[in-house]
């Protein structure tokens, strides 16, 4: 496997260039799952946010803005971070007219990668595009922030062992009656697939079905610690485990991982048709 950006210096154009972007096939990791591109077990989004967005407008004067993408989990590629932090660099010394224009040049290329449109397809207006938001800093204040919502899993007083996925350590009580519940961790992390970084996260579990146990639940969390794997896909490794171990009628995972490099990455996967969650940041994002 192969990355043009990932783990070597970088020379950061600040003239704008789409070129920059690198698109990785999400099933690349998927195949590792079992999932099929027409089969996924599930609906939802990556969630970024973009903390370093600036441009020149007409008279040479910085403007700024926070960014905020939603792109679909069954898009045939995601992004790779880095390269997204060298295209949005090279918009900062690159004249846009308006917040419009720059809305409007990141929804064309970022589609372009995620989908894998060909030159010019792009712009046909039935092909579907990602979900890009330019914050001006007028709405900077109104940006909350909160932590997940659920039960703690970390308040358990657990041993933990393994540091790499162990989804033997999933288990529920089959024999029980079905609950609804939602259980959250701040205690996620794993590492870059790559560079071997630190990814530190929040996740949230919700789901309807056979008592999870939550002491197993905490154990398996933290087994990814040492962990490579993107973002992404250890959300979607956590989804197919515990549907796999657990078998809950209704699912959602969300996870909300730490900025590096001006960006957070924030997956979700669900079975249920439902509105996405709003990008609120952690304190720790």
């Amino acid at each position: 496997m192969s990355y043009t950006h990932l783990g070597q210096s970088s020379a950061y154009a600040d003239q704008y260039d789409a070129s920059l972007l690198q698109p990785i096939a999400r099933g690349l990791q998927r195949v590792q799952l079992g999932l099929k591109a027409e089969q996924l077990p599930f609906l939802g989004a990556d969630l970024w946010t973009g903390y370093e967005l600036s441009w020149l407008n007409a008279k040479g004067k910085p403007q700024l803005a926070l960014l905020q993408l939603t792109i679909p989990c069954d898009t045939p590629f995601l992004i790779e971070s880095k390269s997204l932090k060298l295209y949005l660099n090279s918009f900062n010394q690159t004249v846009f007219a308006d917040a419009a224009e720059v809305r409007e040049t990141m929804a064309r290329d970022l589609s372009a990668a995620a989908y894998g449109y060909q030159n010019g397809q792009q712009g046909l207006g039935q092909q579907p595009r990602i979900g890009v938001s330019v914050l001006p800093p007028e709405l900077f204040d109104q940006q909350s922030i909160a932590e997940l919502s659920g039960l703690d899993l970390d308040r358990l007083d657990i041993e933990c062992r393994a540091h790499q996925p162990q989804p033997d350590l999933l288990q529920a009580a089959q024999g029980q009656a079905p609950v609804s519940e939602v259980l959250s961790s701040r205690l996620l992390k794993s590492n870059c697939l790559v560079t071997g970084q630190p990814d530190w996260g929040s996740v949230q579990i919700a789901y309807t079905g056979a008592p999870i146990d939550q002491a197993g639940l905490l154990a398996y969390i933290v087994s990814f610690r040492q962990h490579q794997e993107f973002h992404e896909h250890c959300v979607e490794r956590i989804f197919c485990d515990i549907m796999a171990r657990c078998q809950p009628t209704q699912l959602t995972v969300y996870a909300r991982y730490t900025r590096r490099g001006g960006l957070d990455i924030n997956p979700y996967r669900t079975t249920r048709a439902q509105a996405l969650p709003a990008n609120i940041r952690t304190a720790r994002q």
